[in-house]
């Protein structure tokens, strides 16, 4: 199920941006699970490699293992944080609805009928375009 909403706006309102970018962006957020899952891959294999080069510590191929685990983990990280940071600034009270909202595809019925969101649609609607226009100056 995805979220239903018009992918262009007015260029009038105040968090326009163009119907490309928005999905674009709405493309990027749903890779958020992906990434979840990666970084946890990432956490657990690091602790292997690192086991590893305190047996064969003279190798250097254990050692640059490592290092491109923890540069990938830490990339995935701060997407991770980026992403929740954000649907934060964009309400802090419907943070988890937005979050579960662009991180799932999830429509404003859904949220409002299983998990029962304690706003009107316009609002929501409102909020969501702000997270999308916050993300897409934050990955300029």
């Amino acid at each position: 199920m995805s979220t239903v909403i018009r992918p262009e706006i007015s260029e009038k309102s105040k968090y326009y941006i163009d119907k490309h970018r928005y999905y674009e962006l709405k493309h990027f957020c749903l890779q958020y699970k992906e990434w979840k899952k990666v970084y946890e891959i990432y956490n657990d294999s690091i602790i292997f490699t690192t086991n590893l080069n305190r047996t064969f510590f003279e190798s250097s191929v254990h050692s640059d293992l490592t290092a491109k685990y923890a540069i990938r983990k830490a990339e995935y990280g701060n997407r991770i944080k980026m992403i929740e940071r954000i649907a934060k600034e964009a309400d802090d009270f419907l943070y988890p609805y937005i979050l579960k909202a662009v991180t799932e595809g999830l429509s404003y019925v859904h949220l409002k009928t299983r998990l029962d969101i304690p706003c009107g649609r316009d609002m929501y609607y409102d909020r969501y375009r702000k997270f999308f226009w916050l993300l897409s100056q934050e990955r300029n």
